[in-house]
Parts: C-alpha cells; structure tokens; sequence
C-alpha cells in the first residue's frame, strides 16, 4: 500500500504544473439535481471525467490527478456523513438502554472495516497494471468510486432511505 501512495503523490503533483483545473461542479449539480439516492450513482466520476477531457487530462499524470481531485472532494463528502451518522446514532444509542448493542459503535467498526477493504481491492486493481504506468489510475478510480459509494450509502441512512 505504501508504495501505491507513493505512486499517488508523484503523479498528481505534476500534474498541476501541467495547467489541469479540477472543478467539482459537474458532480455538485448532478448531486443536486438527483431526488432519488439511486439516481446519485450516476454522479460518481463526473467531475473527473470533465477534467480528463482538458488537454492532458488523458495522459496517465493527467487521469491521476483528475481522479485523486475527485477522490478527495468524496473523501469530505464522507467523513462529513460519517461524523453526522454517528452522532445521530450516538443520540439514538443513549435512549434504548445498556442492553442493547451500541449502533454508533457498531457503525465505528463498519467503517473501518470498509476503509481496509477498500484499500485492499483498490490495491488489487492497481495490482492488475503489474506495475506499470495504468496502476496509479486504476487505483484512484477504484478508490474514488468506491469512497462515492459509501458517502451514498452513510447518507441513505442518516435520511432513511434505505
């Protein structure tokens, strides 16, 4: 994994110096336009792929950084729904008694279950490129669709939807 970072961070950093812009707002309106959580699916990638549509943006460098900029606007999107989760939970834990099993523990040890998981199969899709230059890209879109994912699903429960 460490190597994987490693690769991350020298391949997005050039790309900056390359004139790429990331901007967030294709997979904002889209995110605003949808009323139905299954419709948000379809909003995964779609800041990036506008990115990767500039010049260079389809050069391995380019598709890194366009991809790690969108892995990180879901990154915030998820901790900001796993922080509003579980105080929502904590809340609901204090009202059903000792007895019961603590939801905001249990949605703790599901996160991070998930985070390692996402890890190890975005690692293996990286793996797939035997080290060659796709690795980083496989990665990144691994991770950022599947870090979209889980936002989806953390915000399916604190609105109910499930």
């Amino acid at each position: 994994m460490r190597l994987i970072g490693c690769l991350i961070t020298l391949m997005a950093a050039p790309a900056a110096a390359t004139g790429l812009r990331f901007d967030a707002t294709p997979t904002e309106i889209c995110l605003a336009d949808v009323s139905d959580g299954a419709q948000s699916y379809e909003c995964i990638g779609r800041a990036a792929t506008d990115c990767m549509k500039q010049p260079g943006g389809e050069t391995t460098v380019g598709m890194g950084f366009c991809l790690d900029a969108e892995l990180n606007l879901w990154d915030g999107k998820l901790n900001g729904a796993y922080q509003a989760l579980r105080a929502d939970l904590t809340a609901q834990d204090a009202g059903r008694g000792d007895a019961a099993i603590s939801l905001s523990e249990s949605a703790r040890d599901m996160q991070r279950a998930w985070i390692g998981f996402r890890d190890a199969r975005c690692s293996f899709e990286a793996a797939q490129w035997h080290g060659g230059t796709g690795a980083s890209p496989a990665f990144l879109g691994c991770a950022m669709t599947m870090t979209a994912e889980q936002t989806l699903y953390l915000w399916s429960l604190l609105h109910g939807a499930r």
